[in-house]
């Protein structure tokens, strides 16, 4: 019964590919984004979507938060249909970078490193900030308990990083360690829980939060780079990047709690210029 449940929702997970990568890229996301605007509220995830905005924003009108909440839904039904469309962005020019001197500016010496991202925007199109900068991120993935499902979603991942996507786990992270001690780059998202977590302040609350990145960085001496694809425009995007310090001390565990709380920070920083963009719905706090 389990293998028939899988392939029933490859199948229909399939379908709904096809469909997707049959339609303009902006018609499929428009009608993603309309579907998701009117189902995801009546289901319990808008609830703890609403729960977190009133913690980050207490002084922000119930009406607002209940506008962001609605217009996150909008969001995610987009990144859904431009899933599919991954290798319409690698070359085009839907993705720009905010800052002209980017290349100057957030170039990472030995072109090793750390690159960071929240889940705003579309985060699937963040690595190719990576890749433009000429680095070799490789990436961390959360399986997909439907192994079918799993594997077609890998494959259409795995060319955007060239240094190899690797499961989330003990393995996946030694395996990313060592990707980016042999010189390449370490793509995470970091704004959930994760490997080695610890307690750090997120919108004036402590919030469980992985300190892989900062455990890398800190143990290789290498930089850390926050980076956003925000949504400027139907499915198009604008690359906004930070450089995060690096502590160094005598006191390699405190250190690895002040960066991990500096990368919390920026992405704070991003979530409040950009509500509608992150994902209220994930459990960050509890």
């Amino acid at each position: 019964m389990t293998e028939l449940k899988y392939r029933i929702e490859y199948g229909t997970f399939r379908l709904l590919a096809w469909v997707a990568r049959a339609l303009p890229l902006e018609l499929g996301a428009d009608i993603s984004a309309a579907g998701w605007r009117l189902v995801a509220p009546r289901l319990k995830r808008h609830k703890r979507a609403l729960a977190h905005l009133a913690m980050a924003f207490p002084d922000m009108p119930a009406a607002e938060r209940e506008r962001i909440a609605r217009a996150m839904w909008d969001n995610l039904g987009r990144v859904f249909v431009e899933f599919f469309h991954l290798d319409d962005f690698v070359t085009s020019d839907r993705i720009t970078f905010a800052d002209p001197n980017w290349q100057e500016n957030y170039a990472l010496p030995g072109s090793s490193g750390v690159v960071c991202a929240p889940h705003l925007g579309n985060w699937e199109v963040i690595v190719l900030a990576a890749n433009r900068l000429g680095l070799t991120p490789g990436g961390i993935y959360q399986r997909i308990k439907n192994p079918y499902v799993d594997a077609y979603v890998t494959k259409m991942r795995t060319p955007l990083y060239p240094g190899g996507l690797f499961a989330k786990g003990g393995v996946g992270a030694r395996q990313l360690l060592r990707h980016t001690k042999n010189g390449g780059t370490a793509a995470v998202l970091a704004d959930l829980r994760g490997h080695r977590e610890i307690s750090v302040p997120f919108f004036g609350h402590q919030a469980p939060t992985t300190s892989f990145p900062a455990v890398v960085a800190r143990t290789l001496d290498v930089p850390i780079l926050i980076g956003a694809a925000v949504r400027s425009g139907k499915s198009r995007f604008k690359f906004e990047l930070e450089l995060v310090p690096v502590a160094r001390t005598a006191d390699k565990d405190a250190d690895i709690v002040t960066t991990s709380a500096a990368i919390q920070a920026a992405f704070e920083r991003m979530v409040r210029k950009y509500p509608e963009q992150w994902m209220w719905s994930h459990r960050r706090w509890g």
